[in-house]
């Protein structure tokens, strides 16, 4: 994952490898456990630093490694919290663990939760809400250090976003209020840079495609501008055999241009039967669709001139990626901050329309699922005026506007910190 970095920049980073933890007194088998068993790593790190000639000035961390917040205050040193969603959804988050709000309701899972601290008071029902949340123990060792984790993130001397300004503007002021300073930056979105000429260049994010990319990108040359819908819920998404089936008829007599991408297999797939319906479709559509089955090759696909739409699970990255490509956006969220993001793009930012909302049981009527698809890669692409202003916005932001601005002044804050001793 680093050796590109590594590669372009050999002597100014010095990876530290530390052995995968073990930790015995984890009781907690999922991702829980996983986070409480990365404190291990807490000793090591702190024996590092107290014998390195020249240690780091600060420690940049995940907001799921909010122990280091400790460490850092041990050490002396300042310790700033990279959120690799957006502002919005880190204080809806954020919220839920410094307040802890219950369903006074068991049985009901729409039962709303508000949040009157956050800009807009957001309302969302209780089964939208992260899963870690809702399956939090109170008193159990493994939930008690990943809420811990969680409240450290809100006294960091510093925060971090993989946002820009002119997306998150009201978010962003919200978390330095609420932070008491003004040392929060968002310096995304962390793309591969545009190059017009090159489009190959971003197939590898993430990983490699699981077919030629160069086969992905000579389909869509044959195909007219703004023409082809891009399907993709991530690379955990799945969903039924309803909704695949519903999905599936939706495409077929919208009449689209399509890629559609999917697990590599039926795993996952709650009836195990992805492939079949897929196969089905595309023997019936033939050349208008392109099925992956794998990772794709997505920046690359969605910055080709020929996709209008991106129907989409609305993890963050994916939101940033049809953002600075200027597609319009059919929201499915799944799970996690899925779902506030998708209200920030529908609801706020007015760019994306809602196909579907996650869970089992949620399947969207194909016929408007249909015309939604058709009318977003018609001549009168609704939205589409907000969609090319807010990417011209993302791709200004990185250049010379408001995220390079906050990424020099961090680099900057960063530079004067080796005359500085932090105390908590």
């Amino acid at each position: 994952l680093l050796d590109p970095l590594l590669s372009t920049h050999p002597s100014s980073i010095q990876p530290l490898v530390l052995q995968h933890p073990h930790s015995p007194t984890s009781t907690q088998i999922g991702l829980v456990g996983k986070i409480h068993a990365t404190d291990d790593f807490y000793n090591p790190i702190l024996q590092w630093f107290q014998s390195h000639p020249s240690p780091p000035v600060a420690i940049i961390s995940d907001f799921f490694l909010g122990w280091t917040h400790n460490l850092a205050s041990q050490i002396g040193v300042p310790r700033v919290v990279f959120w690799p969603s957006g502002a919005f959804g880190s204080s809806v988050f954020s919220c839920l663990w410094r307040d802890l709000p219950k369903n006074d309701e068991p049985d009901n899972d729409n039962f709303p939760i508000s949040f009157p601290d956050v800009p807009n008071s957001p309302t969302y029902p209780w089964w939208q809400l992260s899963h870690s949340y809702r399956n939090y123990k109170a008193g159990d060792p493994d939930w008690e250090f990943l809420r811990n984790s969680m409240l450290a993130n809100l006294r960091s001397w510093g925060v971090v976003f993989n946002s820009f300004t002119e997306l998150e503007r009201v978010y962003i002021d919200h978390v330095k209020k609420e932070a008491g300073h003004n040392r929060v930056w968002a310096v995304g979105p962390l793309l591969p840079p545009v190059d017009e000429d090159d489009l190959m260049g971003p197939t590898k994010r993430g990983g490699s495609s699981a077919v030629p990319p160069h086969e992905v990108m000579t389909w869509l040359d044959g195909k007219a501008d703004d023409s082809v819908v891009y399907v993709c819920f991530g690379s955990r998404g799945v969903l039924t055999n309803k909704q695949m089936v519903s999905l599936a008829a939706a495409i077929e007599c919208g009449g689209v241009h399509f890629i559609w991408c999917v697990k590599a297999t039926d795993q996952g797939h709650a009836d195990g039967n992805a492939g079949a319906i897929l196969d089905e479709l595309q023997d019936r559509v033939g050349d208008r669709g392109f099925v992956i089955r794998g990772w794709a090759p997505q920046v690359a696909i969605l910055r080709h001139q020929a996709v209008g739409t991106f129907v989409t699970h609305c993890g963050w990255n994916s939101v940033l990626e049809g953002v600075a490509a200027g597609v319009m956006m059919v929201t499915w969220p799944l799970s996690s901050d899925q779902f506030s993001n998708a209200s920030l793009l529908v609801d706020q930012v007015g760019l994306a329309v809602r196909a579907c909302e996650g869970g089992d049981q949620s399947v969207p009527d194909s016929a408007e699922l249909s015309r939604l698809l058709a009318e977003s890669v018609s001549g009168t692409r609704p939205k589409i005026a907000q969609v090319m202003q807010l990417r011209d916005a993302a791709l200004n932001s990185v250049k010379g506007g408001s995220s390079s601005s906050d990424l020099e002044e961090f680099v900057k804050q960063l530079g004067e910190l080796k005359s500085k001793k932090i105390r908590y």
